[in-house]
């Protein structure tokens, strides 16, 4: 359920890499590819009275799958992005905990009570 929320590089740059990141990212989480998200967000920046450039930055909200898994699919990202001909993006994780995921008010996982 990995979902990548995207600012500061438009959807039509993220759709030429979509697939193949996608199909990447599946691999090194061992799922799916119908298990990610991806939402570009249309973000207006401001610095110092002036509309800016939103710079690149990617959040990643999954469930937590290990350091290493981590720091594969942050470089997968990276190097989609670079391909682009974007020479810089940040990014950050948002971990969910199982015991607080619902679906249609319900949890979805079982927790140790």
């Amino acid at each position: 359920m990995p979902q990548l929320i995207v600012r500061g590089i438009a959807a039509e740059q993220m759709c030429k890499i979509s697939e193949s990141l996608v199909k990447e990212l599946a691999e090194i989480c061992e799922c799916g590819t119908d298990n990610f998200v991806i939402d570009c967000l249309h973000v207006t920046s401001v610095f110092d009275g002036s509309v800016v450039e939103t710079f690149p930055f990617i959040e990643i909200a999954w469930f937590e799958r290990g350091l290493q898994t981590r720091d594969r699919f942050a470089k997968a990202v990276a190097d989609h992005v670079k391909a682009l001909g974007i020479p810089e993006v940040e990014m950050a994780f948002t971990t969910y905990r199982e015991d607080s995921y619902y679906l249609n008010g319900e949890r979805r996982f079982d927790s140790a009570e």
